[in-house]
């Protein structure tokens, strides 16, 4: 069955303007900014949200799409990346005690304390059921900083080929240059679906956590795991500037569909369980309108600098090294070169002058 490109008219407002590659990601077709849908079967239903895709989990076959390259502000789906990237990096029993940095970071938060300890298996936890930026900039300083945790994020990007998706953040907090679009988003679930501990993080409803007295009761944000049968979970955001974003999956009859929205103005969760509906009613009777790539091999992910350290299970602070440390780093090979030469000098000038003391004590004995 053919596939019918719908275009329809589509606002920018709050997106970032794009070059359409002469092949997109994923197929030709995925290039329109509007509706793609497949021919022989009912379309799917209405979304007030500007770009979406709907996908076979177990295939990676598109089903149906809409601006599915735009990129626009993630929020806290950025969070998926994180913990795609982080979960191999941390050993999960390691504990931590979290910077002031991290405790104080503006939006939604799980409560962390710089009095209390956490396991990295917590801040996980925090990450993806609570939607904790507190947990997730703990998380990034524990993983040696939020540079190196930037730049191990963008490089999971590349290698998921989510070439829409630059990260600036690990919360998905707005940012000028940040985004990402509904492809890469199922891109990047799709992967995590195949990670057992992303799949547990967002696929629990309620857990007990840390507190510096005690423990509280956190609950997972996504509204679908209690209202939708076979959910499987992934992530919901907001920002006034992103708008509503979501991406999730659910199994059914030992099928998986998938489903990720972006820049969404309203109340989105009946539109996305009516499109996992629709997406469980077609597969295998449509003819797919694109595909979810592969990640490339690791051969051709290139490596990148400053690999994190090994985890241990020794508590320690989640924050920047030193000021000392960091300026021993930084000392070149010229600076040890005249560093040296100036204490070689030094010892030079001190035997000189030892022996001068010497003989003028002597010559005055003789006297």
């Amino acid at each position: 069955m053919p596939v019918t490109a719908l275009i329809a008219s589509v606002s920018l407002t709050g997106g970032t303007a794009y070059a359409t590659p002469s092949t997109p990601v994923g197929g030709e077709a995925l290039g329109s900014r509007g509706l793609v849908a497949p021919e022989g079967v009912k379309k799917p239903p209405k979304t007030q949200a500007t770009s979406f895709v709907i996908a076979d989990v177990d295939t990676g076959q598109v089903l149906a799409a809409k601006d599915a390259h735009g990129r626009y502000l993630p929020a806290s789906t950025l969070k998926t990346l994180t913990a795609l990237t982080l979960i191999p990096k941390l050993d999960k029993n390691r504990k931590i005690r979290p910077s002031k940095n991290a405790c104080n970071q503006e939006g939604t938060a799980v409560g962390l304390s710089v009095k209390a300890t956490y396991k990295v298996d917590d801040l996980f936890k925090a990450l993806m059921m609570s939607s904790g930026n507190d947990a997730a900039m703990a998380l990034a300083e524990t993983n040696g900083g939020l540079a190196q945790t930037m730049r191990d994020m963008n490089a999971e990007a590349k290698r998921l080929q989510a070439n829409d998706t630059v990260a600036k953040t690990p919360s998905g907090l707005d940012k000028p240059g940040q985004s990402s679009s509904a492809y890469d988003l199922a891109l990047i679930a799709r992967a995590g679906l195949a990670n057992p501990e992303f799949k547990r993080y967002i696929s629990t409803k309620t857990s007990t956590f840390p507190a510096p007295r005690g423990h509280y009761e956190i609950s997972n944000h996504n509204k679908l795991l209690w209202r939708y049968k076979g959910m499987v979970g992934v992530k919901n955001g907001w920002t006034s500037k992103a708008q509503g974003s979501f991406v999730g999956a659910a199994t059914r009859g030992g099928h998986t569909i998938l489903v990720s929205i972006m820049r969404h103005e309203g109340y989105f969760w009946e539109e996305v369980a009516d499109l996992l509906d629709w997406g469980f009613s077609v597969r295998g009777k449509a003819t797919p309108v694109g595909q979810l790539v592969d990640p490339l091999p690791a051969a051709q992910a290139a490596p990148q600098p400053g690999a994190s350290a090994p985890a241990t299970t020794q508590v320690t602070p989640a924050v920047q090294p030193p000021l000392l440390d960091t300026a021993a780093k930084k000392q070149t090979d010229s600076s040890r070169t005249i560093g040296a030469v100036v204490i070689g000098g030094g010892l030079l000038f001190g035997l000189i002058w030892l022996g001068y003391g010497i003989r003028r004590r002597r010559g005055r004995s003789r006297l």
